[in-house]
């Protein structure tokens, strides 16, 4: 269900009364940066961790945020916007900075605003899924390697142009490239794949966005004596791999049952890999 209000700048309004300016400079050039995140029972979750992520990739953006904006205002807002929506068991927080209005050149401070959404989702949607994925690889845009590629920027046409396609071939999900053609992350997701009981995952150089939960499963399987690997994944490693799984914020984890013409098994995530947690 949508929800009713969103929050922007601190302040609840409702979510049809919103609106930007036709100039609006994140909406004509693509310059933004957003956050999803997880809310239990009212409590967002590894916060520290976007609030780190995010304060990185407004720097490189040279947002300058609105003033009093911290962490603990941030809180504040996420929490009673989750309650005026009535959203206090399973939500999706989006968090969404964009810039003001102006042309692209005109000489200007850079200061930016921040809209808040929250939307209720079922609690299984956190939990391993029962049947796995069919998954596919989009080749046609790829997304280039720059200082921005580990952060959640808007007008990544890759993303965009990934998820149509895996909705017009009936896959759950599609793969993403990056410009030298290794296969990087999925439309929503990074990518985990398992050969020989190690688990493998692409490093952020290979412009990954660097997931929090991707950083929380490589600390807590090396914490639990599971060897992970950081290394670049090709097609053909891909489906030479015994195992895949895709992770982020939202959806802990989800199984992938084929690419291609290739079949995957699940016996090492849902013997070895679940009981970390």
């Amino acid at each position: 269900m949508q929800a009713l209000y969103v929050s922007i700048n601190g302040k609840i309004q409702n979510a049809d009364q919103a609106a930007i300016a036709i100039d609006n400079r994140t909406f004509r050039y693509g310059i933004g940066l957003f956050e999803t995140i997880l809310a239990i029972n009212n409590e967002v979750q590894q916060l520290s961790f976007h609030w780190n992520r995010l304060q990185q990739g407004l720097q490189l953006l040279d947002f300058q945020t609105p003033p009093f904006f911290n962490e603990a205002s941030l809180l504040i807002s996420i929490q009673g916007l989750l309650n005026k929506n009535k959203h206090n068991k399973y939500a999706r927080i989006r968090i969404q900075f964009f810039a003001n209005a102006g042309g692209i050149l005109e000489t200007q401070q850079n200061t930016c605003n921040y809209l808040i959404e929250t939307s209720a989702i079922d609690a299984s949607i956190c939990e391993l899924n029962e049947n796995g994925l069919v998954v596919g690889i989009h080749t046609l845009y790829r997304k280039e390697i720059d200082p921005l590629s580990a952060y959640k920027i808007n007008g990544r046409i890759c993303y965009a142009m990934a998820a149509q396609e895996a909705k017009e071939k009936k896959w759950n999900d599609a793969l993403v490239l990056n410009s030298q053609g290794n296969i990087i992350e999925s439309s929503i997701s990074n990518i985990f794949w398992v050969k020989n009981k190690t688990v493998y995952t692409p490093p952020i150089s290979e412009g990954c966005i660097a997931g929090i939960r991707r950083a929380n499963w490589i600390c807590t399987l090396k914490e639990k004596g599971i060897p992970v690997i950081e290394m670049p994944l090709s097609k053909e490693m891909l489906l030479e791999a015994d195992e895949v799984f895709l992770t982020n914020s939202i959806r802990k984890i989800r199984w992938v049952h084929a690419i291609e013409n290739k079949i995957y098994g699940s016996d090492f995530i849902r013997k070895q890999i679940i009981n970390v947690i």
